[in-house]
């Protein structure tokens, strides 16, 4: 089970800015996050979308996000 609950997509991109990712390119809802010694991340959620916890998840492998870091 993860620790996650859900959250909103522009809270989540909030949390991925504060956590030192920066915006590398914006294609519609697509944007293409960068972060030094990591792969770029495709974040694909509009603001107003629900992320779920299996999704907050996969994310939080790919970027490092911890459940903290969306309070």
């Amino acid at each position: 089970m993860t620790e996650f609950g859900s959250a909103k997509g522009a809270e989540v991109l909030k949390a991925l800015l504060k956590a030192g990712w920066t915006m590398k390119r914006t294609t519609g809802s697509h944007r293409v996050l960068s972060k030094p010694g990591m792969s770029d991340y495709v974040f694909s959620f509009r603001d107003s979308e629900e992320v779920g916890p299996r999704m907050l998840a996969r994310i939080s492998r790919a970027t490092g996000l911890r459940p903290q870091d969306l309070r």
